[in-house]
């Protein structure tokens, strides 16, 4: 009878939490730096740099409102949060995948602690997009012209979304070991993504995915968003919360912490979604607010005077003020009569009514020598409000501009245009379809008017001269360039110009 002595691998303490503690964190390290720097995340991280920068640059052209500029930092994490979805499952299948599976049970560190380590992994990413974040609505805020408040929930979007789909991928490399899991996935999201509508916030089903846009051309104020982004900042991190410590009990933690954490995710998750959904129907108290600031303005608006007009605007866009009295002021010191002294008010307006999925115009005002404003600046803004100044000189009232149709709009668009750096190139963004010639739509803050063919080339030939001379001209003949029924070829006859070719006609 003969025995075989079998050497016994030495019992490891899988008990000892220091040093399963110190494992963890040293895995989480590596597998972080392996993460930040496998090629889709580094390509990701690149890619929304670039458009940072490139979008940045120009964005609203100079004239941020940060409760929008909050929003815009929220789509592209998405970029990096599906890179980061993807390699955290290939690191969590890489033992897996390159059979080394059995050496890990001669480890401190058992599957449930490396699973543990890989959630940590995630976490500097999601820093790091932070960051960007951070940098983004810095910049924005840092801009002469910006205004508004922007929203600490709303920017910690981005991050939750990246930190959601990394756990997310962690989670998918427990339940399905599969390296084509992940990428199938991310093309199933991508593909729904550019084929579908992204979510609005119109309604509470809507507010499930990490991103709700909830854009409209008009910028709201801040207390008129009606957006329940607190809540939805916690349904984002109860989820990934959520998607953590389900994949640690996937990989074995049955422990009283894990599923003790378990719970309470759950719990956050499921309460800021339902909350969420609840905050995403407007309440009475935003419907009143959001219909005194539509019909009523004057009511929730701040006034202060420059020079001899009285500008008023909600609260956030006070500061603008100077930028709407230098336009004033220029197109002013062009027109003749009583125009030239005249007291207008130029009073903000908006259509707040329907949320920010509503782009409805705005009616123009029958109140004698008012003048809109939008809550929109710089770029294509300024030659239009400038057009609706002119506009109310010459005809005395935003409402008697519908329908103008004769001469007097040679004049608007001299007054709104003339004084302007490159006059022909206002004329062109001033115009719905960016042409210089023909007949065309003018566009307004509130309704647009209509240039004929003739009227256009009138102008075009006064913008091509010296702009003293027709300045003499203008005041020269004011009452008769603005009375009303003045023909284009007159108009032009008085300002020492060509007439048109064709008699005026708005149905050209």
């Amino acid at each position: 009878m003969s025995a075989v002595l079998v050497a016994e691998p030495p019992a490891v303490d899988t008990g000892a939490r220091g040093g399963g503690a110190r494992a963890v964190l040293a895995l989480a390290g590596f597998e972080a730096r392996r993460l930040l720097l496998s090629v889709p995340v580094v390509i990701a991280f690149a890619a929304y740099a670039a458009w940072i920068v490139w979008r940045t640059r120009s964005s609203w052209d100079g004239h941020p409102a940060l409760q929008d500029a909050d929003r815009a930092t929220q789509s592209m994490p998405m970029l990096v949060g599906l890179a980061v979805l993807v390699c955290a499952d290939l690191a969590v299948l890489r033992s897996a995948r390159h059979g080394t599976e059995e050496h890990y049970a001669l480890l401190v560190v058992a599957p449930w602690r490396r699973t543990v380590a890989h959630a940590l992994s995630v976490v500097p990413a999601a820093l790091l997009t932070a960051v960007c974040v951070a940098a983004q609505f810095t910049w924005e805020a840092l801009k002469p012209g910006a205004v508004g408040h922007g929203s600490p929930a709303e920017l910690l979007v981005g991050p939750l979304t990246v930190l959601l789909f990394g756990l997310f991928g962690v989670l998918l490399a427990r339940l399905v070991r599969s390296v084509f899991a992940a990428p199938l996935l991310v093309v199933c999201l991508l593909f729904t993504s550019v084929l579908g509508t992204g979510p609005d916030g119109a309604d509470g089903l809507s507010w499930l995915s990490p991103v709700v846009a909830g854009g409209s051309a008009t910028t709201l104020p801040s207390d008129l968003l009606g957006r329940p982004a607190a809540w939805h900042a916690l349904y984002l991190a109860g989820a990934a919360l959520c998607a953590a410590f389900l994949a640690v009990l996937v990989a074995g933690g049955r422990g009283r912490a894990v599923r003790a954490g378990l719970a309470l995710s759950l719990a956050l998750a499921v309460t800021g979604g339902v909350l969420q959904a609840r905050g995403a129907a407007p309440s009475p108290e935003l419907t009143a607010a959001r219909e005194r600031a539509s019909v009523n303005p004057e009511k929730e608006q701040t006034c202060v005077t420059r020079g001899r007009s009285t500008y008023c605007a909600f609260p956030e866009w006070v500061p603008r003020a100077d930028d709407w009295a230098g336009v004033v002021d220029r197109v002013q010191s062009l027109a003749g009569g009583p125009a030239h002294d005249r007291r207008l008010l130029v009073r903000q307006r908006i259509e707040a009514r329907y949320g920010l999925e509503s782009d409805a115009a705005i009616p123009a005002s029958a109140t004698a020598h008012q003048v809109t404003v939008g809550t929109g600046w710089g770029g294509n803004r300024v030659p239009e409000f400038s057009s609706a100044v002119a506009a109310v000189l010459v005809t005395g009232s935003e409402r008697a501009t519908e329908g103008l149709c004769d001469g007097r709009m040679v004049t608007v668009m001299w007054l709104a245009l003339s004084w302007q750096d490159d006059p022909m190139d206002a004329l062109r963004r001033v115009r719905l379809d960016d042409s210089v010639s023909g007949s065309a739509v003018v566009l307004s803050p509130t309704e647009p008017m209509s240039m004929t063919e003739g009227q256009t080339d009138v102008v075009r030939r006064l913008l091509e001269r010296p702009g003293d001379g027709v300045a003499e001209k203008v005041k020269e003949h004011w009452a008769e360039l603005t009375s009303p029924g003045v023909t284009t070829a007159r108009a032009a006859e008085l300002l020492g110009v060509a007439g048109p070719r064709k008699a005026d006609s708005c149905e050209e």
